[in-house]
């Protein structure tokens, strides 16, 4: 942050004017007030790095965990499956049962999750987001004390129906908290929750596993029920740790509030969150064409993303591994590809640059898949691929909805965006489902070549979107910025304005 002079204001004024937007300035009477690198001034009595720790230690780590929890319940089947879930209850062999079973989950799970963030909006974040890890807390215990098909079938479904808006809802609030070009590194450790989750579940899975007949329950119903129990104790502990919006939180005294609204309004103009989102807004919102294209991002990522996720203990097994070491051998993928996630965030983040961000993940996903479509008598190779797999399409997925995110302005643009992006997308994970076979097995051809389509389709989307915005972006600054709109209108439109500059 740097120290310089205050521009010369009038005393009484409470804002300054700058590039077209109006800035809260708390310190209006400083002569050596601290300005951040948008010319927004900091409360006196801290500085932007102390304030900007305090929000990450507030916001991050409890969202993460919260999507940890809720990734973890919703691919644990993958687990229980190694251990006998299918015989158990009685799955036909060689039949679609067990994909049914992945793929009812999605139904609920897209088709709600606009409506999670607007009652996001409404009940408050904590109210919300607590409420429904609860919910699908108690729905996993459920699941592992089912006893037939038909009731796996159920809790799979009121699964998906529960945790709908645990995703969209968290990349939206994060994203009402940082500037653009410092969200990366939150968005990637907050998403590589998801490789920490196929990491401790394989761990987990691993020692459960000796639990197998404790008080008459094999080791795949102890997965579910134990992994359900600590979801809902957590649920309970985050109803008063989730932190509410900006403007909202209690935990900043008033001036940092103002502060943390107005340095997100210099970088994305106004919110417009006092008002409730209509659906004339969602209306509006689908005109735009960036829309789709940022949907289908997402979507080409998904159906490799939950392919492996879903199905990578079975895959593995295919290499002639006992039932122990698959879920061992499942762990280092996964923990490889948190590692590279934020590799690529730091980047992302430092030269504040994202499309390039997505390409070279997806290259190397690529070239994973590649290989596993190819070779089939060496194991190693092929388990190395694995590597390559999960390190692209997990490295590519937070760059893609961070850069697509953090686009939209204002409130109500964000949240439905956010959520459009998150539930089209989503649909890959039906394909996902039916990708990978057991009459596939051990080669996968199908579920490899599928995955490899739909990774270019998100190559292809991302360069057709970093056009679309490069292109707005010059057709702005030759047009300039007096088009004689108000204030008002300019919030309304939120990234339509011509005051706003999309980040490439």
């Amino acid at each position: 942050m740097a120290k310089h002079a205050k521009p010369t204001e009038s005393p009484d004024s409470e804002f300054r004017h700058d590039k077209g937007n109006n800035y809260y300035d708390p310190d209006i009477v400083r002569t050596d007030a601290e300005y951040d690198d948008l010319g927004v001034v900091c409360p006196s009595h801290t500085t932007e790095r102390r304030l900007m720790t305090q929000i990450d230690l507030r916001v991050v780590p409890v969202l993460s965990i919260l999507y940890l929890l809720a990734f973890l319940d919703r691919t644990n089947i993958a687990n229980a499956a190694v251990y006998g879930l299918a015989t158990d209850l009685g799955l036909v062999s060689g039949s679609n049962q067990y994909n049914t079973a992945l793929t009812i989950f999605f139904v609920p799970y897209i088709l709600f999750e606009i409506p999670s963030n607007i009652f996001l909006k409404k009940l408050k974040p904590h109210v919300w987001l607590s409420g429904c890890m609860f919910v699908f807390g108690l729905v996993t215990i459920c699941q592992g004390l089912v006893k037939s098909y038909s009731g796996l079938l159920a809790t799979r479904f009121f699964l998906g129906l529960a945790e709908t808006g645990m995703f969209p809802g968290s990349f939206y609030l994060i994203g009402m908290w940082y500037k653009r070009a410092e969200a990366q590194k939150r968005y990637s450790f907050f998403f590589s929750s998801t490789t920490l989750a196929g990491a401790f579940g394989g761990l987990l899975a691993a020692a459960i596993g000796k639990m197998n007949g404790m008080r008459g329950y094999l080791a795949w119903r102890w997965i579910f029920i134990l992994e359900g129990v600590v979801t809902c104790i957590v649920a309970i502990i985050f109803f008063f740790l989730i932190p509410s919006f900006p403007e909202d939180a209690s935990w900043l005294t008033e001036d940092e509030r103002a502060y943390v609204k107005a340095r997100l309004q210099a970088d994305q103009g106004r919110s417009a969150a006092e008002r409730n989102i209509s659906f004339k807004d969602v209306r509006t919102i689908f005109k735009d064409y960036k829309i789709f294209v940022g949907g289908f991002m997402y979507f080409g990522l998904i159906v490799p993303a939950y392919g492996y996720a879903f199905f990578a203990p079975g895959i593995i097994k295919t290499y002639g591994y006992s039932t122990i070491q698959t879920q061992l051998h499942s762990v280092p993928p996964w923990a490889t590809a948190f590692g590279f996630a934020m590799i690529v965030a730091f980047f992302s983040d430092r030269l504040k640059h994202r499309f390039i961000f997505t390409l070279i993940p997806i290259c190397i996903s690529i070239t994973g898949f590649a290989i596993l479509l190819t070779v089939h008598t060496n194991h190693n190779l092929e388990y190395a691929a694995l590597f390559l797999v999960t390190s692209g399409t997990y490295g590519a997925m937070p760059v893609v909805v961070c850069w697509f995110t953090q686009n939209l302005g204002g409130h109500h643009r964000r949240a439905v965006g956010t959520a459009w992006q998150i539930g089209f997308g989503n649909i890959g994970g039906i394909i996902a489902t039916y990708a990978f076979l057991s009459t596939d097995a051990p080669l996968y051809t199908r579920g490899y070549a599928i995955s490899i389509g739909f990774v270019c389709l998100s190559a292809a989307s991302c360069v057709t979107y970093f056009m679309s915005v490069w292109m707005q972006n010059r057709a702005r600054d030759r047009a300039g910025r007096n088009l004689g709109l108000t204030e008002w209108e300019k919030t309304e439109k939120g990234d339509m304005s011509p005051d706003y500059r999309y980040q490439l």
